[in-house]
């Protein structure tokens, strides 16, 4: 399935020649089919939904820079911008009835999601995808909402560079087209101490969890992922058939179902890297 051809984007213009995944490790990047990663020192970059999120804008700007278009160059370079998961709110909502105007869903998942965001919805851009028809019936969206002060922070410092960020995403709703599979699978992706795990049926996102942890503990993390799996079975009335982790350097023990590691004809999808991957598999297909 390709979940980031339809929610890719807050804003959308042809592939980019530049992609670029942020976290606060560093800047993972692809241009011309080549790949890599640049580390940041500690601090420089701190996740938040409703605050600044680059603490250190110069260190930042200096290894964009590093990608910048030659001197002189008229025309910015598209890029695809990849934010860290806890820098937006992704939302799984669900309707019996779905406006067909563009302008009324809009409004309708605004009035949805502003009680759920710790931001104001009023300064905040929504991107939304509506799900593939499920049994139930029901109309389920997928929304991603990010505070407009943090997007336009991450865009300034490649506008700043001579790059055009034409294309604003998350990292797991990127690294989601990594994924292959039936049955109700469970995506599990740790980043620092961000967990985020995403329930797929199908070719639908059923639920989507992003949370910090005080600490990456097993102990923690069994703490987001038993209830994960009491949900599925509780609300889809089916066992989950598979886990999928990205980013853990152990499988977390005592979880009865199949486990496996997320994978990347691209290289090795990790906790810094799995939404480039994710994205670069959407768009060389």
């Amino acid at each position: 399935m390709s979940f980031l051809s339809q929610i890719t984007r807050l804003v959308k213009d042809p592939p980019p020649s530049h992609l670029f995944e942020l976290s606060e490790a560093g800047i993972a990047f692809s241009q011309a089919g080549q790949a890599g990663f640049l580390p940041f020192e500690p601090g420089t970059l701190v996740a938040s939904p409703v605050e600044d999120n680059v603490l250190r804008p110069d260190a930042v700007a200096s290894m964009i820079g590093k990608f910048a278009p030659a001197a002189g160059a008229k025309k910015r370079r598209p890029a695809a911008v990849i934010l860290p998961d806890y820098a937006a709110r992704v939302t799984v909502l669900d309707f019996d009835s779905f406006p067909s105007s563009p302008e009324e869903q809009l409004s309708l998942i605004r009035f949805r999601v502003k009680k759920t965001i710790p931001f104001d919805i009023e300064a905040a851009a929504v991107s939304y995808f509506v799900q593939p028809a499920s049994a139930s019936k029901r109309i389920e969206v997928l929304a991603v909402t990010v505070a407009m002060e943090v997007m336009a922070r991450y865009e300034a410092l490649f506008r700043g560079a001579g790059f055009h960020p034409g294309v604003v995403t998350t990292s797991t709703i990127a690294a989601l087209n990594l994924y292959r599979g039936e049955g109700v699978a469970i995506v599990a992706k740790l980043s620092g101490s961000v967990v985020t795990v995403a329930v797929i049926a199908g070719n639908t996102v059923k639920l989507f969890r992003c949370v910090t942890l005080d600490e990456p503990s097993e102990t923690e993390i069994l703490a987001v992922l038993q209830p994960t799996f009491a949900y599925v079975e509780d609300e889809l009335s089916t066992p989950v058939s598979k886990l999928i982790l990205c980013g853990f350097q152990h499988t977390p023990s005592g979880l009865r179902c199949e486990v496996e590691a997320l994978r990347s004809r691209y290289g090795t999808p990790g906790a810094f890297n799995a939404g480039l991957l994710g994205y670069m598999e959407l768009v060389q297909n």
